[in-house]
């Protein structure tokens, strides 16, 4: 009877390390979702007062907007594009923008 109290309580602790987890990860999520919301907010009332783009400037626009990505602390390379980056850089996204000039 000891044994599987003992062995209840283990598992009563693996199951707050994974709610623990789960809700940080909830946490990051919501981080996340909100400021995609307000940049797609800022977008729309971008588009609304931008005048219609030319031709040539569609490739400048879209090496501004990775870069624009990568500053608000996302990642840009193919190994974990979109996912939030750490404190640090990351030397495939550095090499990825240094590529598109």
């Amino acid at each position: 009877m000891e044994q599987q109290i003992g062995e209840l309580y283990e598992q009563l602790g693996d199951l707050k390390n994974k709610i623990s987890g789960l809700l940080e990860e909830n946490h990051r999520l919501g981080m996340e979702n909100h400021h995609i919301r307000n940049r797609l907010n800022q977008q729309e009332e971008n588009d609304e007062t931008d005048r219609p783009q030319e031709a040539s400037d569609v490739p400048s626009e879209g090496y501004d907007n990775l870069a624009r990505i990568y500053d608000e602390g996302f990642h840009i390379c193919n190994l974990e594009f979109g996912s939030p980056r750490k404190d640090e850089d990351c030397i495939f996204c550095l090499d990825f923008l240094s590529k598109t000039k």
